[in-house]
């Protein structure tokens, strides 16, 4: 019996050592598609000329305010504008919406496009009305009135209409919708079909939404109208799996970097106090993040968002909270005072910041882990999509790790997805530091770690619950920590509480113990019991180590950051009349006020002259509606900075005065634009 036993564990150690070959080889695999792909999208010359290039620089410039295309944007406009079906993976804040709001407005006819929350759908709406651009939203808050214009310019082509954005159970549910927008399609005025944030298409995705499996019949229905699919994070499954769903076996398949090196990304460990973690974060905002610089926090339950968000105001915070129980109202209410700078920290569940346009967003804090590298990925790429220096800040508990888990196991991959951030976190904590999945994302420094060999602490572990399953009893990793610290004393062993949680989750992270789960009326909890490798550590043939930070210190690229995105006095004078004007016009995102006063001669004083150089800065659009006010703005200020030169040179009178200074525009925030 105890040979079968033996030859039993061993098939099973080559069982696992083969799932890490392939796990291997499927990464070998990933590196060199991406080269294979780019190959076969050149197959054809995107970069190359095309009828429409002049139009599109004219929109691009003078509508959007744009300067110049970011990495692959052109080359995306062109294959769409060609009629072909195109995939788009682009890191956060990459510039998606232009790959198909450019040629939205280009095509004669309606752009569908759907989106899966209703504050990103907003976002754009807003943005994209403000540039004076006839786009629209079908959802749930729409007007009575509103929807019989919409479904009559979809209908007869009454009204003006050129983007229409809704969500994907308008596509499932809607059968009125659906007639509609067939008689537009036959009418020859359904030009292009967007399906934004698509890796929640996918079951493999870390985000799925079931809504999003129907969207197939788009093709189906209007085949030969081009579909751009797009999104910032896929794995290869979820890539063959979009173009199986969205039925575009053939689409143009268009990959860009996914690094920010812009962002800097911390995991600290998280206390088992909720006020000492309220603490921290509030004295991390108020010692980086004095100027009311706009932020995100993000909490696992919506009473969690709630209580945050109180504590946080309790301490001189302005912050509220976001998540799906709130009436619809209240909730915009919420995002259009973040949106416009009335409120400096918004504290939500995942159900906010899909695809959220607001470029300056300078920190997003995690007060609970996320569920897998992919959502913490997409969550924390909401910082600094303006290019500037921003921080993301993760706290883990390995106490956390069940509650998630219960919420996951029943997706596909879902604890796999869990453990790589846990094991991302158990390598991180207290430093800022590279892991192997998020080195091609993040920009990381690292601090000194030291490894506590606890080969002893583990058998202790393991034989413990073998004795509570015989007895036919369970118990959660709470509970076992608890019997841990007792069985210490006795031991007389000096290993703190959080290193006995990092030890269990260790265990469970090498197939030592394993998690099973068990719903009740109100929960679903989850227990621990031995795993597959549990008899490798009572025979002594299996060592474990846990890695622990031997010191903390102050990482330079964060202060580096701080320092970097500070302003000089004319730059906070702009970006402070950008924050009037976007509260006023709801034109946030597209309002590029991003200027440096560099020597270069004089500042047109002539109104016209001014619009006509400033045109060339931002754009035909913005310089008409905004050239008078950022004008006024600049003389203002450059009359009072002479006014204190001269005052204070009045004793030294052999010193020349500082010359005027032209304004250089360094970059657009065009940001998701």
């Amino acid at each position: 019996m105890v040979a079968k036993e033996t030859v039993l564990e061993e098939l099973l150690n080559v069982e696992f050592e083969i799932q890490d070959v392939e796990g291997s080889v499927g990464s070998i695999k990933r590196k060199w598609r991406p080269c294979e792909n780019s190959a076969s999208t050149t197959a054809e010359n995107w970069s190359g000329s095309f009828e429409w290039d002049s139009e599109a620089d004219d929109v691009r410039f003078n509508v959007f305010g744009i300067l110049s295309y970011r990495a692959n944007q052109r080359e995306i406009i062109n294959a769409v504008m060609s009629g072909k079906d195109v995939m788009v993976i682009m890191a956060a804040g990459g510039g998606k919406s232009l790959c198909y709001q450019l040629p939205a407005i280009l095509r004669d006819g309606v752009a569908l496009v759907i989106s899966p929350l209703l504050s990103l759908i907003q976002d754009q709406v807003m943005g994209l009305t403000a540039l004076g651009i006839p786009a629209y939203m079908l959802t749930s808050t729409t007007s009575k009135e509103e929807e019989k214009f919409l479904y009559r310019a979809l209908e007869k082509g009454e009204g003006d209409l050129k983007i229409l954005y809704v969500t994907p159970e308008k596509i499932s549910k809607s059968k009125r919708f659906m007639s509609k927008l067939e008689k537009c399609h036959h009418a020859g005025r359904l030009t292009l079909v967007a399906v934004d944030e698509a890796h929640c298409c996918s079951q493999w995705g870390h985000d799925f939404r079931p809504d999003y499996k129907n969207l197939g019949i788009l093709k189906t229905q209007f085949p030969n109208v081009p579909l751009i699919a797009l999104t910032a994070t896929a794995t290869q499954k979820v890539q063959v799996d979009l173009m199986e769903m969205l039925r575009i076996p053939k689409c143009v398949k268009f990959l860009s970097t996914v690094n920010r090196p812009n962002l800097f990304y911390m995991v600290r460990e998280k206390s088992s106090v909720g006020k000492v973690v309220i603490e921290e974060i509030a004295g991390f905002i108020q010692e980086f993040y004095l100027n009311n610089e706009s932020g995100i926090v993000y909490c696992f339950s919506r009473k969690e968002c709630e209580q945050v968000a109180k504590e946080l105001r309790e301490r001189g915070i302005s912050a509220d909270y976001y998540h799906a129980d709130m009436d619809v109202n209240a909730r915009e209410k919420v995002h259009m005072r973040w949106s416009n700078n009335k409120l400096q920290v918004i504290v939500g569940t995942v159900a906010f910041g899909m695809g959220i346009n607001k470029p300056d967003v300078r920190f997003v804090i995690h007060h609970s882990l996320s569920k897998s590298m992919e959502t913490y990925y997409q969550e924390s790429g909401r910082a600094g999509r303006d290019g500037l220096p921003s921080q993301c800040l993760l706290y883990f508990r390995p106490g956390d790790v069940p509650r998630q888990s219960s919420m996951v196991f029943y997706e596909n991959a879902g604890l796999q997805n869990l453990y790589d951030i846990v094991r991302y976190c158990l390598g991180c904590v207290t430093t800022v530091r590279s892991q192997a999945r998020l080195r091609k994302w993040m920009s990381l420094v690292c601090t000194n770690t030291l490894l506590f060999p606890l080969r002893g602490h583990a058998k202790i572990v393991v034989s413990m619950l073998q004795d509570i399953q015989q007895n036919d009893q369970r118990l959660t990793l709470l509970q076992l920590v608890d019997k841990m610290k007792t069985k210490h004393k006795e031991l007389g062993s000096d290993l703190k509480r959080e290193q006995v949680e990092q030890l269990i989750i260790k265990l469970i992270l090498d197939r030592v113990l394993k998690e099973e789960f068990q719903h009740t009326a109100y929960a679903t909890n989850a227990y621990l019991t031995t795993g597959p490798l549990a008899n490798q550590i009572l025979q002594g043939k299996r060592d474990v180590k846990l890695e622990v930070c031997s010191a903390q210190k102050k990482v330079a690229g964060i202060n580096s950051a701080k320092h970097n995105v500070a302003f000089s006095g004319l730059e906070l004078k702009l970006d402070e009349l950008r924050k009037e004007l976007s509260s006023i016009h709801g034109e946030y995102s597209h309002t590029p006020f991003c200027l440096l006063n560099k020597s270069a001669g004089s500042v047109p004083t002539s109104p016209s002259r001014w619009n006509r150089q400033l045109e060339k800065i931002i754009g035909r659009l913005k310089a008409e509606k905004y050239g008078e006010r950022i004008l006024e703005q600049i003389i203002k200020y450059t009359d009072l900075d002479e006014s204190k030169e001269d005052h204070g040179s009045e004793s030294r009178p052999s010193k020349r005065l500082k010359t005027k200074k032209a304004l250089v525009l360094i970059e657009s925030s065009d940001d998701d634009a």
